[in-house]
């Protein structure tokens, strides 16, 4: 903005500028650089990027511990979240994960607490994995099947305890030792042991 015009305030701006000294000036550039430098200043409690690869690194070490520890027990693979997901998909090649979506679905059942949830709760897996000819049936003889039938007339959260557990011990004895020694699990324990000695080669 210029301007000629006596008492201009665009005029008196610029040559109150004008009048400061040279350091003056330089003062300020420098003012404004260092304010700029420390708003890109990460703020305090900000994770650096080394301590966000030291929790990638435990949560690696951690993760491969679990994948040997499944080969322990079936027991060890279900406390799993990730050990559960695995043995998933290896029963999904196997065309047999209704088992484990049965064992699962038990699972959830028993947290039920309302007896009105609980009885529609029973007759929906009922009907989808014990029933004859049910979408999902799972393996389980006719004895067991008619007894969760008969539960079902007073459905409580151990209805399906016999049928559950039958087709635990069926994944532990059959699938289980299967997914074991499948390809897809020895590369993940492939994966685990080599992470371990190279945790071992950097202490």
């Amino acid at each position: 903005m210029s301007c000629w015009m006596p008492g201009c305030p665009a005029l008196s701006m610029c040559r109150g500028l004008a009048a400061l000294p040279i350091t003056c000036l330089e003062r300020a550039k420098d003012l404004k650089t260092r304010l700029g430098i420390l708003l890109h200043k990460p703020e305090p409690g900000h994770k650096t990027g080394s301590s966000s690869k030291l929790q990638l690194s435990s949560r690696r070490r951690d993760s491969s511990r679990e994948v040997l520890e499944w080969r322990e027990s079936f027991d060890q693979l279900l406390k799993s979240k990730s050990g559960v997901n695995a043995f998933h998909t290896f029963l999904k090649t196997e065309f047999s994960e209704e088992n484990l979506d049965f064992w699962l679905a038990c699972e959830d059942f028993k947290k039920t607490r309302s007896k009105t949830k609980l009885a529609s709760k029973a007759n929906r897996i009922f009907e989808e994995f014990v029933q004859s000819e049910a979408p999902r049936e799972v393996n389980i003889d006719h004895e067991t099947r008619e007894i969760t039938r008969k539960n079902l007339s007073g459905a409580t959260s151990a209805c399906f305890n016999e049928a559950q557990a039958k087709t635990r011990t069926l994944m532990e004895k059959d699938s289980y030792p299967r997914f074991l020694k499948s390809a897809s699990y020895q590369d993940m324990t492939k994966q685990a042991a080599s992470r371990g000695t190279s945790k071992r080669s950097h202490t």
